[in-house]
């Protein structure tokens, strides 16, 4: 079929510029640049430096959105500009003017080009980002079990864009948190069977006052990747090898905050407010509000407490009391309990390894057992699973699930990238109702590979 000829349009591009040098303030500058529809906004930001200021300052490289250097906002979002057209920006624009800044949590160094050495990478080196081998070390290859390298195949899709980064809401309260970037980056060698100090670095992350419990759920990150890493879903995956195998207490409160939320949610069937904080530093009991330590905290939350009741915010008898399910819908909430804690082993799959995303046909199930059973990840969540075993290899046999394809293969058909969230413990499971849990994440774009194929021996994404 011949391919159809669409003739250049007019669109107007806004561009926030500011030079710290200069000793000015950042202002807007606006060009109307003539391209094609399909072409793209960094194409077109390119089309103004040449034509009208050659001093607009924008970082680029592959043009392919697979290096990650034209990260920018584009009318408010995170976006490469080399991966998004010219007539999809200016629909989302106002009044069809394509605003494009640069992101946040980064100092601009000129107009569009923002310092990642300062935040981005030095928040990397952070994690240790390389593999600690195990010893001795063998004389040929090591035998790693392909789940758990297809497993890690999603944080190896990253290609250090910054756009997590960028739209992270922690960052922006606490600067010192490690990061959705770095956090996704540090799964990669913890999940990889390979590694020596899985629970040295679990430990260290765990222990930090800014590291895995400091994420607060925004799941900005989520939306703003355009691999479909899901970092938020690596932190929590990260939380859950911590607390459930590891069993680390960490000086955060957070290891023992998720054992109190999950507890809650499992009894009341929703959170309850007045019940979580002191449960979380005095223990996890009714009588936990009597330990000093969380008398003291109640004491310190007792002027929030007060502001949200004269602003309407909170209801006084629903927090002392909780929340009152039905008892049918509450017995619902302790079957989704029974059926996750009755397995004798967590079970977490990604993409890579179900084979489900909304875009690509789904895989077909084998069923071993003899009877037709959906996916684990798809009956119990009710999306693709993003997520995989920390090391060894999954009894995909026992839950019915499809067959494992092979790491290049499943990288090759979704173009390195993975969606979903993780299946995981029964307090993820429940808190989806109950507006905890992690959610999925968009389908896998099939522009730029990114991800890495096969089983490496070393992780070659690294820059």
């Amino acid at each position: 079929m011949a391919e159809v000829h669409r003739p250049a349009q007019q669109f107007t591009l806004r561009l926030r510029r500011y030079d710290p040098e200069s000793g000015q303030a950042p202002y807007w500058d606006q060009h109307t640049i003539e391209l094609e529809p399909h072409r793209s906004v960094l194409e077109g930001i390119l089309q103004a430096r040449d034509r009208v200021d050659g001093s607009i300052g924008i970082r680029c490289s592959c043009r392919q959105a697979i290096c990650g250097s034209c990260g920018v906002r584009i009318n408010g979002a995170p976006a490469l500009a080399c991966n998004t057209h010219l007539e999809a920006a200016a629909r989302t624009g106002s009044d069809e003017v394509i605003e494009v800044e640069p992101m946040g949590n980064m100092p601009v160094l000129k107009d569009l080009i923002v310092d990642m050495d300062a935040v981005h990478w030095k928040k990397i080196r952070r994690v240790t980002p390389w593999l600690l081998a195990k010893q001795p070390v063998p004389e040929r290859e090591y035998l790693v079990p392909r789940e758990s390298m297809v497993d890690v195949t999603q944080t190896m899709a990253c290609i250090q864009c910054g756009a997590c980064v960028s739209d992270c809401l922690s960052m922006e309260v606490d600067p010192d948190f490690i990061g959705p970037a770095a956090l996704a980056k540090a799964y990669r060698f913890v999940g990889d069977p390979r590694d020596d100090q899985q629970l040295e670095r679990l430990n260290d992350l765990a222990q930090d006052p800014h590291g895995i419990f400091d994420c607060t759920h925004c799941f900005n990150c989520v939306d703003a990747c355009p691999k479909d890493v899901d970092p938020m879903g690596q932190i929590m995956r990260l939380r859950r090898i911590a607390t459930s195998d590891h069993h680390i207490v960490d000086r955060n409160n957070g290891q023992r905050h998720e054992a109190a939320f999950t507890g809650l949610v499992r009894d009341y069937g929703l959170n309850h407010e007045a019940e979580l904080l002191s449960r979380s530093y005095g223990g996890n009991s009714w009588f936990g509000k009597f330990h000093p330590a969380a008398g003291k905290e109640l004491l310190s939350s007792l002027p929030v407490v007060a502001k949200g009741l004269l602003r309407g915010k909170l209801d006084p008898r629903t927090a002392v009391l909780g929340h009152k399910l039905p008892k049918a819908d509450l017995r619902s909430v302790h079957r989704i309990y029974e059926r996750i804690e009755e397995r004798e082993q967590r079970y977490e799959l990604n993409l890579f390894i179900t084979g489900y995303d909304e875009d690509l046909e789904p895989a077909s199930p084998r069923d071993r057992s003899g009877s037709p059973d959906q996916p684990v990840a798809q009956a119990a969540a009710g999306e693709a699973a993003a997520g995989g075993p920390a090391s060894g290899e999954a009894d995909a046999a026992s839950e019915g699930a499809p067959d494992l394809p092979s790491a290049s293969a499943a990288a090759g058909a979704s173009g390195g990238a993975a969606s979903g969230a993780s299946a995981g413990p029964a307090a993820e499971e429940s808190g989806g109702a109950a507006g905890g849990g992690a959610a999925g994440s968009s389908p896998a774009h099939g522009a730029g590979g990114g991800g890495e194929q096969g089983a490496p021996s070393e992780d070659s994404s690294e820059r």
